[in-house]
Formats: C-alpha cells, structure tokens, sequence
C-alpha cells in the first residue's frame, strides 16, 4: 500500500515533462494514465467510502441521542358532570396544550458481539478495497505498457519495410544505370518498380497500424485521441525474471489477498447472523418533560419532568426461523468464497506458469533471432555489392531483401513477445514498475 501511494504522489510532477512537447515516453505514459483512469478513480473513490464505513459507530458500537420535542394545540367541546349539580361544566371550543419534550440515550449492552464482527468485517472490507485498488494500479500498467511496446514493435516493423524500399531504390538506380549501356532491359526495371510500389503501399499499411496504435495508447491514457504524440524507443527484455522469483509472490498479489479477505468477511457475516439469535441487551437513559394546560375542565394544568433509567432486554423466540435460514446462507456464501479463491489460485498458478514458458522461449530463441537478422543484413549489403559489380541477378537481391525483412520481422515480434510475457509476469507478481 505504501508503494501504491508513493506511486500516486509522483503523478502530478511526471505529468509536467515531455508530453507537452509531444514526445511520450514509457514512464509519462504510466504516469498519465494512472492519473486519468476511471477505472482507478473509482477504485480510488471505493476505498475512500471502505475506510468512512469503518467506524464503530457504524458497527452500532456507540451511544445513541435523540432529542423529541411535541407541541399540540387543542380546541375540545367539554362536558362533565359531577355529584354536585353546581360542578358541572358544559363548554364548547375550549383550548388546551399538550407539550412534551425529552431526551434519551441508549447504548448496547450486548448482543451476541455483532458490533464486534461489524467492526471486523468493515476493517476487512476497507483492506479488500485497498487490494483490489492496488490490483487496477498494476493492471492499468500492463495494458499501457503493452500497448506502449506494441508502438514501437510497429515503428520497429516501419524501420525495416524503409531500409527495404531504400535497397528497392538502389535496385532500380542499378538497373537505370545498366540499361543506359544495354546491359539490362525494360523487364527489369518493371519487375524493379513494381517491388519498390509493393514496398511503399506495405509502409503506408504499417503507418496506419502505428497511427491506429497511438490511438489506441491515448485512449488509456484517457487523454484525445487525435493528440500527436511522438514515441521514441526501444525494446529492452529483463532476462532475469525466473519463475522460483515470480510464482510465490504471483500467489500473493492483490486479487488473491481480496479473495482471501472476501473470505474473513463472509465468515464475519455468519457470526453476525448468528448473534441475531442471541438476546439483546440495552440501557437507555434520559430525561422528560410534559405540560398539560387546559381552559376548562377537571383539571386545568399538569406538569411533570425529571430523568429516567431504564434497561430493555429482547429475547427472540420465533420468527419463521428466518434468522437460522439466513446463517445457513452466511455458511453456503463463505464456502463459495473459499472455493472462488481456490479455483483463483489455480488459475493465477496456471497462468504465471504458461506466461513463463512463453517469455524464456522467446529468449531462447532471441539469441539466434539476433543472429540470423545480423546475417541477413550483410547478406543483403554483400549481395547487393555484387548486383553493383554485375556479379548477381535481381533474383538473388530479392530473396535476400526477404530474408532480411522476414528476420527483421520475427527478430522484433520476439522480442516484444517475451517483453509482454515480462510485463505481465510482473503483473502477476506486484512488481511491474515502467
């Protein structure tokens, strides 16, 4: 929790730096969306009202005070008769007050120690918000950061298919030149300009992947999603991650310390049900006040005030045995809590298993990615001197401009594989930091 709200105190300064001159980077990114995010804010707002809730008072721990105060005006038809015919009295629209005024305080005595498993279940109520607000913090970072890398994985994509067109053009150039002494042919220079063209829509598609991509970002930035923003990086893989680091802290992240907690308050409420078959116990206190006055009658003014103590204690006998059915529910909700967090369990241990095996594969294979795309690059500019001196055809220029596009190609969705599978690997375990 501490780290999560260190976390929220550096926004407000990340967000001064490099976005207004539409430079993003990674970290302006997390910043900003951690800043923006509904999502967050209303996680934000839940734990707010967990921690208001969790009160004594409103667990019914404290004293109650009420105050009532009534003033009735009355217009009355009197008549009385008495032994002595000269007592009597026959009166119409006769006035007369009635104001009574007290105050009472009560406390609970005791009532089967439901205020205390209140006062539990809400303190374990405002740590489950808390969990489940840092849970949101750590996946909003994943998504931005994935789709963040996505970017740069694409212009990674845009930089190859430019070195491509750039050979495509020195091709052409080369050809040019030949057919000026009658050493090549129109055939060529078609076949030449219409792999150039291939490459040039292929960058205009990409072009749009990054532009739709960006857009994509903002959007979890919560910020325009027309806003121009320039991304500049690269892909660096952490390849110290093992999984004996991440899976026994993956087993303790946020969502499952929430199921844990959803449990301690299901259990809360069963011993709050069950203390609605206890007796209830309280004392009241007080003081009251009533005024009678009356214009006519037998008697005309009636005063009475002074304090009162008073003990009430309620013993439920019967009530349709709908308390009973209520704990047997509590009972059922508790163990579907303990089985959700089980199956939870299995699932985050499945899942940070299965992303393991996919972030050390692409490293193995990164290795010889960088290899091959290395080789294929000085294929490319080798046989691309022999093209010049007339020692290659354009045949053996294309299939190693496609060679160097394929391993440029799987060089970089490698290398975002194994960061994505690193991003969310962290995820699992708490520990993603941008």
């Amino acid at each position: 929790m501490r780290k999560l709200i260190l976390s929220f105190l550096v926004i407000p300064m990340a967000t001064q730096f490099g976005f207004g001159q539409n430079r993003l980077s990674l970290s302006d990114a997390v910043a900003i969306a951690l800043k923006n995010s509904y999502n967050i804010q209303l996680a934000k707002n839940n734990v707010e009202i967990a921690a208001i809730n969790n009160y004594v008072g409103v667990a019914g721990g404290l004293p109650t005070v009420t105050a009532t105060v009534s003033d009735v005006e009355n217009a009355t038809s009197i008549n009385q008769k008495f032994p002595d015919p000269s007592r009597n009295v026959t009166r119409s629209g006769v006035s007369s007050n009635n104001m009574n005024a007290n105050i009472t305080a009560g406390i609970l005595l005791f009532n089967g120690f439901r205020v205390k498993a209140a006062q539990q279940r809400l303190a374990e109520l405002q740590k489950m918000n808390e969990d489940m607000l840092n849970a949101q913090i750590q996946g909003t970072m994943a998504a931005v950061m994935t789709s963040y890398y996505d970017v740069v994985r694409q212009q990674n994509l845009l930089n190859t298919i430019e070195k491509s067109i750039e050979v495509s053009q020195q091709r052409i150039d080369v050809i040019k030149s030949r057919k000026e002494v009658g050493l090549a042919n129109n055939a060529d220079l078609y076949q030449a300009q219409i792999d150039l063209n291939a490459l040039i829509q292929s960058k205009q598609a990409q072009q749009l992947i990054i532009d739709q991509g960006k857009t994509n970002l903002l959007s979890l930035l919560f910020v325009s999603p027309d806003s121009a923003v320039v991304i500049k990086d690269s892909i660096v893989v952490d390849e110290k991650v093992t999984l004996s680091q991440i899976k026994p802290l993956a087993l303790k992240n946020p969502q499952i310390a929430a199921a844990e907690q959803q449990i301690k308050i299901n259990e809360l409420l069963e011993r709050e049900t069950a203390a609605l078959r206890v007796p209830t116990l309280r004392a009241t206190t007080g003081f009251n006040f009533s005024n009678t006055k009356s214009g006519a009658g037998f008697i005309l003014e009636n005063r009475s005030y002074g304090p009162f103590l008073g003990v009430n204690l309620a013993i439920p006998i019967y009530n349709g045995m709908i308390s009973k059915k209520q704990q047997q529910v509590a009972e059922i909700n508790t163990r579907n809590a303990k089985v959700q967090r089980d199956q939870f369990l299995l699932n985050i241990e499945t899942g940070t298993v299965r992303t393991y095996q996919a972030y050390s594969n692409a490293l193995a294979q990164l290795k010889t990615a960088k290899e091959n795309q290395i080789l294929s690059k000085q294929l490319l500019d080798l046989v691309m001197q022999r093209f010049q001196l007339g020692q290659a055809t354009i045949i053996d220029v294309k299939l190693a401009q496609q060679s160097f596009e394929n391993e440029s190609y799987r060089l970089v969705n490698l290398a975002f594989t194994a960061k994505v599978a690193e991003v969310e690997l962290k995820r699992l375990a708490n520990i993603i930091e941008p």
